[in-house]
């Protein structure tokens, strides 16, 4: 499986070879739980079946859709599936995701494939890092307002002040001890002659420094997610001295991570971010109403089509569980027509044009039914 970034989704939203077939749905980290879960892939890869023999031979949707019975016999990968998975094919392309968040079961056949749920997952609105740290290691999750996954952190992020600082870990570093609260650490206690302390604050200095810019490299760069930082007090303030990730966000979690449980950090960070989310909610539907009473926004779906191809649309918010089985059959005039989904060549009309709106250098946003400002699926901010 694939790290879901920024980049993949843009190659799969260039992939110009149809058909694009794209498949969605949950899966279960634990047996006996994930037993179910390839008798619900070779139902969905049946759904593609039925959909692909409407225009291809038999022998050519035996082609189109052989990764996909390669994969089912993968037993490595449904052995360590997370929450979600989603898998992309077209020719000369197989993608296989795997995501910390349950997908709702979808097959589709179009001419390009099915991105929306991917972008939604991506985007910054309501995603987070959080970022366990102590003087001896670090451990990173990835959440949002509904739960909270430890990350597998890459090979060449460090994990412990000895994998960052390697030869240049000074030998007195190993005389600091600590003490008090049953989680772990407080404040360090140096024993020895003075030099020993300074000689051990450099080296959390230097070790806060290699852990910030492997995160940013690593995870909050290629994402975009903001970053919350779990630790002592006076760690945070040494931390942030030494950040350069513009995604740490000021306020932190000021305690040991060690002494907290996965839901009591779960909620402490989403008290953070939430009004963070709030904020960025708010002005979004504010932009939103305000372009609408200018004559610079619309939620009918057949005027944001026509702005969408003349690369007028500058935001476009889409609702996530929404699909609209409509196809735009003009990309100079933005004409649409209605379809049904099981033709394969017809997608999501949401998912299509929020392509659109991309590949035309505008913004999209995913939310979910109850934050949309319209009740129409879409709402649109028009740059003119």
């Amino acid at each position: 499986m694939e790290l879901l970034t920024k980049e993949l989704i843009q190659e799969l939203l260039a992939a110009d070879m149809a058909p694009c077939l794209s498949v969605y749905m949950p899966t279960h980290r634990k047996h006996p739980e994930n037993l179910q879960d390839i008798i619900l892939y070779k139902n969905l890869v049946r759904q593609m079946k039925e959909s692909l023999l409407q225009k291809y031979s038999t022998g050519e949707v035996q082609k189109y859709l052989e990764p996909f019975e390669t994969l089912a016999q993968d037993n490595d990968t449904w052995n360590h599936t997370l929450d979600g998975l989603a898998v992309f094919s077209a020719t000369g392309l197989f993608k296989v995701i795997g995501v910390h968040k349950s997908f709702e079961e979808l097959a589709l056949v179009a001419d390009s494939f099915h991105t929306k749920p991917l972008r939604q997952y991506m985007q910054s609105l309501d995603h987070f890092y959080v970022l366990c740290l102590t003087l001896r290691d670090i451990r990173l999750f990835e959440g949002n307002r509904h739960s909270l996954a430890e990350v597998e952190l890459t090979a060449d992020t460090p994990k412990t002040i000895t994998e960052a600082l390697g030869d240049e870990l000074t030998d007195k570093h190993t005389t600091v001890a600590s003490y008090g609260g049953s989680g772990g650490e407080s404040s360090p206690m140096h024993h020895g002659q003075g030099g020993r302390k300074e000689e051990t604050e450099k080296d959390s200095e230097r070790f806060f420094r290699v852990v910030a810019n492997a995160v940013y490299e690593h995870y909050s760069k290629p994402s975009g997610w903001p970053l919350i930082l779990a630790s002592l007090p006076e760690h945070q303030s040494l931390f942030q001295k030494v950040n350069k990730n513009p995604l740490l966000l000021t306020n932190g979690i000021a305690i040991n991570p060690s002494s907290l449980s996965p839901d009591k950090l779960a909620k402490m960070a989403w008290d953070i971010m939430e009004p963070e989310y709030n904020l960025k909610l708010d002005s979004l539907v504010a932009g939103f109403e305000q372009a609408r009473a200018n004559c610079k926004g619309s939620d009918d779906y057949k005027e944001v089509a026509v702005a969408a191809v003349e690369g007028r649309v500058d935001m476009l918010i889409v609702e996530a569980d929404r699909i609209i089985p409509v196809r735009i059959t003009n990309l100079v005039t933005g004409n649409t027509q209605n379809k049904d989904l099981t033709n394969p060549k017809v997608d999501d009309l949401l998912d299509d044009m929020g392509e659109l709106v991309m590949k035309m250098g505008g913004e999209v946003m995913v939310l979910p039914t109850d934050k949309m400002p319209s009740k129409t699926g879409l709402a649109a901010i028009f740059r003119y």
